[in-house]
């Protein structure tokens, strides 16, 4: 039986143009004048939510360039993006980050841990491939729930992996 050997940089540098087609779509659908709109209280705001998925690739370097992150020492601020432009360069600025992380990774320290946590406390131990997937998987998840904002704001939908409803 002959035996496959992947090369995971290249798939996941793939992945990741792939996913920034759509993201980028999406985000440049988000309208600053509802920035403040939320579908429920316990909802991010769709500006909270646009700029975390924005932020999201630059997770990829993060994972690559540290050991772990730590809440206590780096606590969570979010992007203040004032309207779309901003939103977009953000976005365009963290892929960047992401995608120069990869370029220059070594492919042997994928399966080193990586530590998430706050102070003493462990919330969880990856390995940087899968810090990598998490980051990948949250912009598919996050993405979507964008997308039900925006239908609820009757905002056209652009298709992800084929048309939408709104596309013909």
């Amino acid at each position: 039986m002959e035996t496959i050997t992947l090369e995971l940089i290249p798939l996941l540098q793939e992945e990741m143009h792939n996913e920034a087609i759509t993201t980028r779509k999406m985000l440049s659908r988000v309208p600053p004048e509802k920035f403040d709109w939320q579908p429920h209280p316990k909802s991010m705001t769709l500006k909270q939510l646009a700029a975390h998925i924005a932020e999201l690739p630059g997770w990829v370097a993060t994972a690559l360039t540290t050991n772990e992150l730590d809440f206590e020492r780096n606590p969570y601020t979010p992007q203040d993006v004032k309207n779309t432009g901003e939103l977009l360069d953000f976005f365009e600025a963290s892929l960047k980050s992401g995608k120069q992380s990869l370029a220059e990774a070594d492919a042997n320290i994928l399966t080193e841990d990586w530590v998430l946590r706050n102070g003493i406390h462990i919330i969880n131990t990856y390995n940087r491939y899968g810090v990598i997937r998490m980051a990948y998987s949250q912009i598919v998840h996050h993405r979507a729930q964008l997308g039900v904002y925006l239908r609820l704001l009757d905002i056209p939908i652009p298709g992800s992996y084929g048309p939408s409803a709104d596309e013909k």
